[in-house]
């Protein structure tokens, strides 16, 4: 029976090749969607997931309460990992390590070359489990002159050599490291990213003031907790530690699981309010949705053939195969085509996986000898085959046997409505993912177009190195005289980002006890005319740097600070010793920075230039960027010798602010793409089946003189209803869709009207081109061969 089953679905697939390949190759493409989303979510999920100790593992979090609106940092004061571990019963482990990863210069022999790292502590190794491949880690941070690397860094250092415990490299031109350890990779898939890591002590003894201070904040801390620690009796005991140690603090500390970084990441008042899990979520329902749709394809194919299956049917049930046996057989169909599909699917996948890493900024194998993966494609094998093959088996198997031999026509009243819900249906889906596709681009580019408050256009940013700060005055006279450089500047933090922050800065008429979170920067003279910021009134720090206590601020700090000009007023910062009172010489309008979707805050400018961190370089509009470039490194080579040369446009910088946003943007793109491809597939079809069932009525229209576009008219107008019906179903689901996402983003496009219109003309169009390719093959067709071949 199996092979006279077998048998009669691989001639039937035979016979029917077009059919046949539509049905295959829509599945594929369905299953091609799916296999790359799952392969994207499993990374997104499985973050992380290496390190055993993970379910113990915290970062330390604060929460701050600016006027009651509360803010979360990860930075915390620099005595704060060596306290709860003493002080905190169930603390079994802490590590500190520097919020910033330091870009340093290495020299090996005849070799200079950046590599990216931090300053923590030799904890990290046991907390994070991190494999030793050379070197181990008891001994690994004995001297503080020691540095741990990985291999990917050993092999840019040393090439090919082995044995490199106890190599010598020089930092910066200046201090020499000992490779005392190197570590496996990190897996991308991982928040710990390093190319190096040396002793937090050398960090610590060079910033010691600010790091021994409760109120100053900065390096991030890791928690591991003992076995039977419970999360929430020490978060009890964190929230008023670092009051303990200084009253006049503000931030609340709590602990924040490893397995919530890459996924709950994001906060909102104090709270966890989600983070990347809504793309898993959305992405993996989509994946589901555009196999549905492939699905779809399959039913509606098989059932608008019934009439070719009916004769094999009456026979077999003539011959005494039964309804169950007859659905068995269907079903069994179904599945081998979704293998089919399947097995095309993975030649696929493997083709363009590596498009779709450049798409998604990953780096996803296909995987398959990991056998969840194939358990993955069984399944979505089988559920392709059953979902694709339940109607149809159902529908093929309840033909009368008698009826059919007799040569009477099915009735297919019920078939034909269920296809006809089931096209309804593909082309809603489609229609709602054109229209979130067009209103998330809108959205991207509506924030992207957002007015900053500053000029990012023609903006290079140059990280000091060696002697560029203390020669900063020769090197701007230089990059002015290449003719191309309109102007100079320095700052301590890249404009766009968050920098340092305070809420203990003080001036006549703030309330008492109120903390107001204002940031601040360190900015040379000419800062706002080279980054294109616009003086509300006031001047610019003067040349000379005599204005050490003169400060610049936006117009929102100056509208807190009372009615009429700011020009004069005093702003009390304190220190250490004798509090400092600068004088506001100038107000700037207010520019965007950090968060790009937000209100900025308030910011104030110092004119303290010897701590600054960045160069940044204004083109002329004229100039050419190439050769632009290429006068500015032979400045910045000539000043800076033995350094390679590196820099970064503003706008680079900007873009990629919008990852998140892009990944969507680029994903919907093409999921909405595929899913009218596969739901065009079916149409097809679809429309060539009504054209081959209506041959005959449509030779006799042509003798009685109907024209060919009143034919092909004829056969488009039922899908054409059906695409229109589809438009009044997706519209309403498109709306509820978009109104959601958008109410994450405080600065959000709005959904217009003619975005819907748009998407339903291009649904029509879509499908009026499917469905006209066969309607005109059919009316073209000679009458005399349709009816005599009827």
């Amino acid at each position: 029976m199996f092979k006279s089953y077998l048998k009669a679905t691989l001639r039937n697939l035979w016979k029917n090749k077009t059919y046949s390949f539509l049905n295959i190759f829509g599945l594929a493409i369905g299953i091609v969607c799916a296999g790359v989303i799952f392969l994207w979510v499993e990374d997104e999920v499985n973050f992380d997931s290496t390190y055993a100790k993970r379910d113990k593992l915290y970062s330390l979090q604060a929460n701050w309460d600016y006027e009651g609106s509360i803010r979360t940092f990860s930075s915390t004061p620099g005595l704060t990992g060596p306290a709860i571990k003493e002080e905190i019963p169930g603390i079994a482990n802490t590590c500190r390590m520097t919020d910033f990863a330091s870009s340093l210069l290495f020299n090996i022999g005849e070799k200079a070359v950046y590599a990216s790292g931090r300053y923590t502590e030799p904890s990290l190794f046991d907390m994070f489990t991190l494999p030793f491949v050379e070197g181990n880690a008891s001994t690994a941070f004995k001297d503080l002159d020691a540095m741990v690397i990985t291999q990917k860094t050993a092999k840019k250092f040393f090439g090919e050599d082995k044995n490199i415990i106890g190599r010598r490299v020089k930092v910066d031109n200046k201090q020499e490291y000992v490779i005392t350890g190197v570590v496996k990779n990190l897996p991308e898939n991982s928040t710990l990213q390093f190319e190096w890591v040396a002793p937090f002590e050398v960090y610590f003894q060079q910033r010691k003031e600010a790091l021994s201070d409760w109120l100053s904040n900065s390096p991030y801390t890791y928690v591991e907790l003992a076995p039977n620690a419970d999360p929430a009796a020490i978060d009890k005991k964190l929230y008023n530690f670092i009051q303990q140690k200084n009253p006049r603090a503000i931030n609340h500390l709590f602990l924040f699981n490893m397995n919530d970084w890459r996924l709950h990441g994001n906060f909102e008042n104090g709270k966890q309010v989600g983070g990347r899990i809504t793309y898993v979520r959305m992405f993996s329902l989509i994946a589901w949705i555009i196999l549905l749709i492939a699905c779809i394809n399959f039913m509606n194919l098989a059932t608008a053939r019934s009439e070719k299956r009916a004769r094999e049917v009456g026979v077999r049930k003539v011959m005494g195969a039964g309804k169950q046996g007859l659905m068995a057989q269907f079903i069994g169909e179904a599945l081998l085509m979704a293998t089919f599909s399947c097995v095309l699917a993975v030649v696929i996948i493997w083709m363009v996986l590596p498009l779709a890493n450049a798409l998604m900024g990953k780096n996803l194998t296909l995987g398959l000898q990991n056998p969840l993966h194939i358990l993955a494609l069984i399944v979505i094998t089988l559920v392709c085959g059953l979902v694709a093959g339940s109607y149809p088996s159902f529908y093929l198997s309840s033909f009368n046997a008698v009826a059919v031999l007799k040569g009477l026509k099915t009735k297919a009243g019920g078939a034909a409505f269920i296809r006809k819900g089931l096209v309804v249906l593909q082309f809603s889906i489609s229609i709602v993912l054109i229209i979130c596709t067009v209103i998330i681009y809108q959205q991207l580019q509506h924030v992207k177009s957002r007015d900053l408050g500053f000029n990012k256009e023609h903006l290079l940013s140059i990280n000091l190195k060696a002697n560029m700060l203390n020669n900063f005055s020769s090197i701007k006279q230089d990059l002015l005289n290449t003719g191309m450089v309109e102007n100079v500047a320095l700052s301590d933090h890249p404009t766009i980002y968050g920098g340092n922050n305070t809420g203990a800065l003080k001036w006549q008429g703030k309330p008492e006890n109120s903390d107001i979170l204002i940031s601040t920067r360190l900015a040379s003279s000419g800062f706002i005319p080279t980054m294109g910021m616009q003086f509300l009134e006031g001047r610019d720090f003067n040349a000379a740097n005599t204005d050490s206590q003169s400060v610049i601020i936006t117009s929102s700090l100056a509208k807190m600070m009372g009615a009429g000009s700011a020009l004069g007023k005093k702003i009390e910062a304190p220190t250490n010793g004798p509090a400092l009172f600068l004088t506001v010489v100038g107000v700037v309008k207010d520019y965007v920075y950090g968060d790009m979707y937000a209100s900025p805050d308030p910011v104030m400018f110092y004119n303290i230039t010897q701590f600054g961190n960045i160069m940044y370089l204004r083109l002329k509009a004229t100039a050419d960027p190439v050769k632009a470039v290429a006068a500015i490194e032979k400045v910045i080579t000539k000043a800076n010798p033995g350094y390679p040369f590196e820099y970064t446009f503003v706008d680079d910088q900007f873009n990629d602010l919008f990852q998140g946003e892009m990944l969507v943007n680029r994903l919907s793109r093409a999921f909405a793409g595929l899913a009218i491809i596969i739901s065009c597939l079916g149409l097809f079809g679809l429309a060539a089946y009504t054209a081959e069932r209506r041959t005959k009525e449509i030779g006799i229209r042509k003798v009685l003189g109907a024209s060919v576009a009143g034919i092909t008219g004829l056969l488009s107008k039922d899908f054409l209803q059906l695409v229109l019906i589809s438009c009044g179903v997706a519209f309403p689901l498109a709306w509820w869709a978009m109104s959601s996402w958008l109410q994450q983003y405080a600065y959000r496009v709005s959904i217009h009207w003619w975005v819907f219109l748009l998407a339903g003309i291009a649904a029509v169009i879509i499908s009026l081109i499917t469905i006209s390719f066969q309607s005109v093959r059919a009316a073209l067709a000679n009458p005399v061969k349709s009816l005599k071949a009827e």
